[in-house]
């Protein structure tokens, strides 16, 4: 197996890139001072990647798993984290076998 340079060297460069980006946001966010709606829209952030990363696999793998996110996503508001994942794992499983 020969390792062509210009692809090793895209990829040696794409991770430098994307290592010093993740850096520099824990370096920026720490100096910088938000209040108001720019603190809200923050705030926001991590819970809109989950969502995004969470509800494609979700809403097309099937019935059982779509079903299962809504209970967990209801069970969210009430529950901690830990028995909220509990609560969607055994959902999960039981709608699987059932549906």
């Amino acid at each position: 197996m020969s390792i062509d340079m210009t692809t090793f060297g895209a990829i040696l460069a794409m991770a430098i890139v994307t290592y010093f980006t993740r850096i520099a946001g824990l370096f920026v966010a720490d100096r910088l001072v938000l209040s108001g709606r720019a603190k809200a829209a923050f705030d926001a952030i991590p819970p809109a990647v989950l969502i995004a990363v969470i509800a494609p696999t979700a809403l097309t793998t099937g019935w059982a798993e779509a079903i299962a996110a809504a209970i967990t996503a209801f069970v969210a508001f009430r529950l901690p984290l830990l028995a909220t994942v509990a609560v969607g794992v055994v959902s999960v499983v039981l709608l699987r076998g059932v549906l």
